[in-house]
Formats: C-alpha cells, sequence, structure tokens
C-alpha cells in the first residue's frame, strides 16, 4: 500500500511526526482537525501520524503467545504444547538410545534408520520450543509486529532436517543393507525394542491427535492441517504420525526377513521409511512456506468478522477485508468501511472501539485493527473518498 500523503493538524503543527502510513505498537489513533476534506489523526501520546485513512488501534504484541485460539476455529493452551514437546523429546531421546543398542547388536538397518528418525525427532522438538520461545518475544521499534513468525522459520528448519538427517540417511542405509544384506542376530532384542517404542508412539499420537481434532472441529485432517496458523502443532502430528508408521515398517520388515531367511527385507523396510520421513517433511515445509508468506485469516473467520463489522447501524457497507498472520495468536485486519451519513468524528472514533472489541469477541487472535474509511459523508465532516 503506497503511503499517504501527509496531513499535520495546526493542533500538532511542532510536534515531531513520521512518515510511514501505519501506526506503531500501542498509538491510539483519533480524529484531528486537518486539511479541509481529510481527517488528520494523532497518536495519543502527541507526535502526529501522516496517515489520513487509518482508524483504529494498534495494540503492542503479548509478552507470550498464551492465547487458546489455534487460528482455526479450536482452544488449546501453548503451555500444554510446550508440555508434550518436553515430553516427546525426552521419550524419543530414551528409546533412540535403545534403539541404536538394538540396531548394533542385531546388525538391523531398519532398527538403524529408527534409530535416526527419533534422534532427528529430538533434535526437531528441542528447535520448536527454541522456536515457540523466540515467537514469544514482544513487540519492539525493529518489529513492530512482533516475533510470531519466528515459530514458521524454525519449523521450517525442522522439515529441512527430517528431510536431509532422517529422510536421507535412512535411504542410504536402506539402499546399502538391500545391495549388500547382512545377517540378522537375535531379533527378539529388536522386537523388545520396537514394542516398547510403539507403546510409546502410539501414546503420544493419541494425544497430539486428541489435541488436533479438538481444533479442526468438522473438517477433515488435511483441510484442519491446510488452514491451521500453528506448524508446531502440525510438526507435532506429522512426526508422531511418521513415527508409528516408521515403526509398524520397521517391526514387517524385521519379522519378513526372519521367517523367510531374506535379511533384504530389513533393507526395504529401512527405505519405506526413509520414503515416509521425506513425504512428512516436503508437506510440512509446504505448510512453513506459505506462512512464512504471509497467509491471510481462514474463511470462516473472515466471514465472522465481515458479519459482526455488518451488524453495526453505523455501518453503510463493508469493503474488503485483508488479513495476514504475524504469528499462530497475532492477526492483522485491516477493513474497508462506508460510514453512514451524520456521523461526527467523535462518532466514527466511538464505532471503531465498539467495531475492534467485537471483531475481536469472535476472533480472538486479531491483535492489530484498522479501518481504512472508503467513504464518508459530507454530514460527517469528511468530504470525497479516502483511499490509500
Amino acid at each position: 500500500m503506497p503511503s499517504a500523503r501527509a496531513w499535520t493538524s495546526p493542533s500538532t503543527a511542532n510536534a515531531p511526526t513520521t512518515d510511514h502510513p501505519w501506526p506503531g505498537p500501542g498509538d491510539r489513533i483519533r480524529p484531528g482537525s486537518g486539511c479541509p476534506g481529510l481527517p488528520s489523526y494523532r497518536r495519543a501520546r502527541g507526535s502526529a501520524v501522516h496517515s489520513p485513512f487509518f482508524f483504529g488501534t494498534a495494540q503492542e504484541a503479548p509478552d507470550s503467545v498464551h492465547s487458546p485460539h489455534i487460528g482455526f476455529g479450536g482452544f488449546r493452551h501453548v503451555g500444554f504444547i510446550k508440555k508434550a514437546i518436553i515430553a516427546a523429546a525426552l521419550g524419543n531421546a530414551g528409546i533412540a538410545v535403545t534403539k541404536f543398542a538394538a540396531a548394533f547388536w542385531t546388525g538391523s538397518s531398519a532398527m538403524l534408520s529408527e534409530g535416526i528418525h527419533s534422534l532427528v525427532d529430538v533434535g526437531n522438538q528441542f528447535l520448536l520450543l527454541y522456536g515457540l520461545g523466540r515467537a514469544a518475544r514482544p513487540a519492539d521499534s525493529r518489529h513492530p509486529f512482533g516475533y510470531g513468525k519466528e515459530l514458521y522459520f524454525w519449523s521450517f528448519l525442522v522439515a529441512i532436517l527430517i528431510f536431509a538427517l532422517g529422510g536421507g540417511f535412512s535411504l542410504y542405509e536402506g539402499i546399502h543393507a538391500v545391495s549388500e544384506p547382512g545377517e540378522l542376530h537375535d531379533p527378539l532384542v529388536n522386537y523388545i525394542v520396537l514394542g516398547v517404542a510403539i507403546l510409546f508412539e502410539a501414546y503420544s499420537f493419541s494425544v497430539a491427535l486428541g489435541e488436533f481434532n479438538k481444533g479442526r472441529g468438522g473438517k477433515s485432517m488435511i483441510r484442519a492441517i491446510r488452514d491451521t496458523k500453528d506448524p508446531s502443532l502440525v510438526a507435532v502430528l506429522l512426526e508422531d504420525s511418521a513415527a508409528m508408521a516408521g515403526l509398524v515398517v520397521a517391526l514387517a520388515g524385521i519379522v519378513l526377513g526372519q521367517l523367510l531367511d531374506m535379511p533384504v527385507f530389513d533393507g526395504i523396510a529401512a527405505i519405506v521409511i526413509g520414503v515416509l520421513l521425506l513425504l512428512t517433511a516436503v508437506i510440512l515445509a509446504v505448510e512453513c512456506k506459505g506462512l512464512l508468506i504471509g497467509e491471510g485469516a481462514a474463511p470462516e473467520v473472515v466471514d465472522a468478522i465481515r458479519a459482526t463489522v455488518a451488524r453495526d447501524p453505523r455501518i453503510e457497507a463493508v469493503g474488503e477485508i485483508l488479513s495476514v498472520h504475524f504469528g499462530p495468536h497475532d492477526l492483522i485486519v485491516l477493513v474497508s468501511l462506508d460510514f453512514r451519513g451524520g456521523l461526527s468524528g467523535d462518532d466514527i472514533e466511538a464505532a471503531i472501539g465498539a467495531l475492534e472489541a467485537a471483531v475481536k469477541a469472535v476472533a480472538p487472535e486479531v491483535r492489530h485493527f484498522y479501518v481504512e474509511a472508503v467513504a464518508l459523508a459530507p454530514a460527517s465532516g469528511y468530504q470525497g473518498q479516502i483511499q490509500g
């Protein structure tokens, strides 16, 4: 959006000014007396804002992201995700050690791939924890809309690690085992380790799936993954799904290799595990890419905002609604409105305050709310059309 022309009220002619069209964190915007035909606005602390077409408030980002809203219609607490990630990381670390021990004792390539898989999961889970902490930092002058997108970056890095380390190494080990199959020793050790790992992963997967289902409502799994704005939850769910599938594949490969006396099945299982990890990484990377570029609110959230704004009797018509997520719980919304005739500047300010409160009631993830007055009736004191 191009910068607005600067109009400074006589009452703020000597005040320090800023030339950007967007108010900064904590700024309260209100009408003032300025150039005829165009309203001027002032920051509540006294500095003039060269933005004749924005009404509303810009709230400072919260100190944490403990908002319960997850972005596609459900509710959860970020603290739960942190605890779940920590528990999964500690469990995976223990399982990784036992998998490696079993792999070196029995010579199973599938078990070695599973050990690498668990080790990568541990690293990824700590990266997600780090990303959650970085994203929770409050906004500052350099990042006025906060650091919420850091979570998207670290989640994307998790996808890269799953692809390169998990999938790549598993494929390499599987191809090597197929081309030079070795003899399996004492497969009972593998069965015990895999049985314990399946029990743990089944519990972890059921918790993650249950939390995800609370938010997706009636949506399909694929649609819910596409609509969610929290990649950490998607990453945990995908990793747990891949872990469950990988354990079943590893068990099948070892069983077939023992029953048929064909160790090549162990290598085939490792290859299949690698392919599963590659697919998991691609799905997570695609989701993170859209969030990094900038995704708007889910269609149902936009519809709810439009319906809420349209119900206000002071609004003549609702135009375009623009939005972008700067984090799972940090949504910026800009609404183009036609106000009814006969409204004063104070009436418009009151309307904006009421609209903001109503919008945040139906969409708690809205942190910054702006209104573009597309048309104001002459009776309100403003002439013509105001555009950005």
